[in-house]
């Protein structure tokens, strides 16, 4: 089949965006609308009306109203930014309330979401094995606005969800109880993003990793999304795409 050329509207003019763009561009997609600030967002906001989809990459203050802003032109939303789930069960009763398009990943890179399915798997085979402590650490640039990330808080949430004993997550450096899983988040120049899930016992420890090289994965999986998502309702994440 052949692929859709897209009316893309960049919701977030950052780093992220401007590598989607510069993707998206070379597959002959049209870049039809930025927005990166709320002026923008009076002066330009009426042309999401002739897109296709909007990729959102901005911030965790920022975010919920983006996504009901474009759902206002009745556009599916592609978004990636992080840090804001407290308000997600909201915003996905609302897209599912008024018939929209939501695709939400706190991370959009083939490599992390087939991770997080390994991740998953671990945390099940030990779910049992008390003497195996888990813990995840995670390295991202200094202008990473959240920590820890998205990711790493998915990670987390797997974990918790598969094994016995735990009910949250914390800061590793906190000293924290034992029902709760250490999480380290560390602010580096220019790392793109590495997260480690490792499982420490007093004869070995068993560890997985992702590092991403560079931004281009996640720009990647985003207008993967943006192109699956044509012709959908609802709510959709990276397993709904990868079938996982």
């Amino acid at each position: 089949m052949m692929e859709k050329k897209l009316k893309i509207a960049l919701i977030g003019y950052g780093k992220m965006g401007k590598t989607i763009e510069k993707i998206a561009l070379g597959r002959n997609h049209m870049v039809s609308v930025v927005i990166d600030n709320e002026m923008q967002w009076e002066t330009e906001g009426d042309r999401l009306a002739e897109c296709d989809v909007a990729i959102e990459f901005t911030t965790p203050a920022a975010a919920p109203d983006n996504i009901r802003k474009c759902f206002g032109y009745h556009l599916p939303v592609i978004t990636g930014t992080t840090g804001w789930l407290n308000e997600l069960p909201a915003i996905e009763s609302l897209c599912q309330k008024e018939n929209q398009t939501l695709f939400y990943a706190s991370n959009f890179s083939i490599g992390v979401n087939f991770f997080f399915e390994l991740n998953r798997c671990l945390a099940g085979m030990l779910s049992d094995m008390d003497g195996y402590r888990p813990r995840i650490t995670e390295t991202h640039h200094t202008q990473k606005l959240d920590a820890p990330s998205g990711t790493a808080i998915t990670l987390a949430s797997d974990i918790i969800r598969a094994r016995k004993g735990l009910s949250k997550w914390g800061n590793a450096d906190d000293n924290l109880p034992g029902d709760t899983l250490p999480v380290k988040a560390y602010r580096i120049e220019n790392i793109t993003g590495t997260h480690v899930v490792s499982y420490e016992s007093v004869i070995d420890s068993i560890e997985i990793r992702h590092t991403a090289h560079d931004r281009s994965g996640f720009a990647e999986g985003a207008l993967l999304a943006a192109q699956w998502v044509q012709g959908k309702q609802g709510v959709f994440t990276m397993k709904d795409l990868l079938k996982i």
